[in-house]
């Protein structure tokens, strides 16, 4: 019996020994430590580490002032830790340590921020809610990737000691998604709202009319997204948004601090408004709906009376939806325009859009008629544009034209990555992630003067993209890039820098559930996915 025991006891030591010993060839586990403060994207503007970490427990509280909007951010920081800590996190206007939000004057702006971080806490600070919100962003890129996850797993969530102290450099930083190539339901729209907020982008414009399909209910015109949504590209059943829909995409943009900017296409871009009402054509002829790519070829009738008053009805009724300061009216590629009717369309379309209480956005052709006052253009030409069509956009920079940068071989988000890329486009070239990320906004058009520039917007165009899965094949990795060359100092924009900082941001998206292209330019480690 006690031989049969020294043996138990034999076998139950070598066991352990076993479990004990490194698997050959294995890696050792690291030991936890916290994310340095300076490995987030965008950039911050400043960053001084230092001090011990702070680390989340079951303990742990968020604190917040009596303000409804800062409860809001509160209530958005828990309901994220809460799913992968597993801790209860109650929000709190009362107590000392934990994570703490508050809004106070200072050097923050708009959107600016102050993180604070050492072993008592951490505390965001910021002068209104929007920074609040962009520092959380910060704040989530600190603690580990799984801290996205939606279900409880081991951490530990440790973030570093030091501060940060973040504004960014521009004030537009946007994405555009086309819905009218192919429709995007409202909670397709959600989950790239929420992409975009973890990156500080601040504008979601919404594409929401073209030849293939009109997006948004018009009472006054209910045609146009009952015939005129009916289909997309391919002949698919397309689908449109009811203003209740419209509401609720715009009410989740600003629940993350993201304004709407709808688009109206027009003169050109408008065979679905075309097809759905014969009396916009100038011959009083409805074409076939169209579910082609082309581009170039339909035409609202500058010509008719009647166009102003479909022009009025639609812009009255979506700017009654949009609490936004923008509406935008397109004005590209509107091939089958002459000049003269061009001019006389935007000379005439320019007010409505003022009579209703928004500011003008158009596509950078704007600038061949007369943008109005506080007009915003926005540049998607390509870096080979003809000189004469770059020198017209700096002349109305120069006469006070606001200018937003989205020149189509960079930052198109539908370019193919390389000639491989089974989704996409390669009008405009192929943009890999390195391309899209290494130029400067403020250098990009020479003569522009420095004010005139107020941002960036990275474009999704739709024609090949039904899913958002594909959608995010598109943006990521090449998204994140852009809201930092819309966020961070010139100064701070280094490629070799920042391909690391991305290579990191992989195992985020894997826990997020993202689609995402292994660019061969970035280093993707072993938590890449």
């Amino acid at each position: 019996m006690r031989q049969h025991r020294r043996t138990l006891r034999l076998l139950g030591s070598l066991l352990l020994v076993a479990m004990a010993a490194p698997v050959a060839g294995a890696a050792p586990a690291p030991a936890a430590s916290p994310t340095p403060l300076d490995r987030v994207i965008p950039a911050p503007a400043s960053v001084a580490p230092g001090g011990s970490p702070y680390r989340i427990t079951r303990g742990t509280h968020i604190r917040v002032d009596g303000s409804r909007e800062t409860r809001s951010v509160g209530a958005y920081l828990a309901k994220i830790l809460r799913l992968s800590t597993g801790y209860r996190l109650p929000v709190t206007t009362q107590g000392a340590g934990g994570i703490r939000l508050r809004l106070a004057e200072g050097p923050f702006g708009a959107e600016g921020y102050r993180l604070d971080s050492g072993r008592a806490g951490v505390t965001i600070t910021a002068a209104r809610p929007a920074g609040l919100f962009r520092g959380v962003q910060t704040l989530r890129q600190l603690l580990p990737a799984a801290v996205e996850k939606d279900s409880v797993q081991s951490g530990p969530w440790l973030v570093a000691g030091g501060t940060i102290k973040d504004t960014p450099r521009y004030g537009w930083r946007g994405a555009m998604l086309d819905v009218s190539r192919h429709f995007f339901t409202v909670e397709q729209v959600k989950r790239y709202i929420d992409q975009l907020a973890l990156y500080k982008i601040n504008r979601l414009h919404l594409h929401l009319s073209d030849d293939q399909g009109w997006r948004i209910a018009v009472d006054s015109w209910p045609r146009l997204a009952t015939y005129g949504g009916s289909t997309e590209v391919g002949g698919g059943p397309g689908g449109f948004y009811t203003k209740a829909d419209y509401r609720e995409i715009v009410r989740y943009a600003s629940s993350r601090h993201l304004e709407v900017v709808p688009e109206i296409d027009m003169p050109g871009h408008t065979n679905a408004a075309l097809a759905s009402y014969a009396e916009l054509n100038c011959d009083g002829v409805a074409p076939p709906l169209y579910t082609g790519t082309e581009v170039g070829f339909s035409s609202l009738c500058a010509g008719k009376d009647v166009t102003y008053d479909f022009v009025d009805d639609v812009i009255r009724e979506l700017a009654a939806l949009t609490p936004g300061r923008y509406l935008h009216i397109g004005g590209d590629e509107a091939h089958s325009t002459s000049h003269e009717d061009y001019v006389k369309f935007m000379d005439r379309v320019q007010p409505i859009v003022a009579k209703y209480g928004k500011t003008v956005v158009g596509w950078h052709q704007l600038t061949g008629a007369t943008p109005a006052k506080g007009a915003l253009a926005q540049y998607w030409g390509l870096d080979g544009t003809s000189a004469e069509e770059k020198a017209r956009v700096v002349k109305a920079a120069q006469g006070g034209t606001g200018l937003i940068l989205s020149p189509a071989d960079r930052v198109y988000l539908d370019m193919k990555y390389t000639k491989e890329t089974p989704l996409g486009l390669s009008w405009a070239g192929y943009v890999e992630v390195k391309r899209s990320y290494d130029w400067d906004p403020g250098a990009y058009l020479p003569g522009v003067p420095g004010g005139a520039v107020r941002g960036v917007e990275a474009p999704m165009w739709s024609e090949t993209l039904e899913n958002s899965g594909q959608v995010e094949f598109m943006a990521f990795p090449r998204l994140p890039g852009v809201a930092e060359l819309g966020w961070s100092s010139a100064a701070s924009h280094d490629w070799e820098r920042y391909k690391g900082r991305l290579a990191a941001q992989a195992e985020r998206w894997d826990a997020l559930g993202m689609e995402w292209y292994r660019s061969p330019q970035v280093p993707w480690g072993a938590g890449g996915g």
